[in-house]
């Protein structure tokens, strides 16, 4: 059976940083991308990054230069490293698994999500 479980959420301070995990279980994880999506109340999901199984990376614009997606295959976890947060960040965060990085509906593994707030 096919597991994510995300971790590392939290509440920080404008100009904070958190590091999400997406421990990943039931899969090599090696052989899979990795995407981190974000779902704020009341919009839609939207990506926010991806890294491909060989290690190649992808940023939305709004996190280009805050955000840093990172594997480690032989703990079978990805990492989201999320640095400078501002009041547009604040969302549920999901990482999904799949053969390459796609468009969110194409995933097949999605963890349950973490919680990210942004407040002074």
């Amino acid at each position: 059976q096919v597991q994510l479980v995300e971790s590392g959420g939290g509440l920080v301070q404008p100009g904070g940083s958190l590091r999400l995990s997406c421990a990943v279980s039931g899969l090599q994880l090696e052989l899979y991308a990795i995407g981190w999506f974000r779902q704020a109340p009341g919009k839609d999901r939207e990506a926010v990054s991806c890294i491909s199984a060989s290690d190649g990376t992808w940023y939305e614009d709004p996190v280009k230069g805050r955000f840093t997606v990172t594997r480690d295959n032989v703990k079978n976890t990805a990492y989201l490293q999320m640095n400078n947060l501002s009041p547009d960040d604040p969302a549920v965060y999901y990482c999904a698994a799949d053969w390459g990085c796609f468009d969110a509906d194409e995933y097949d593994y999605w963890g349950q999500g973490t919680q990210v707030t942004v407040s002074s």
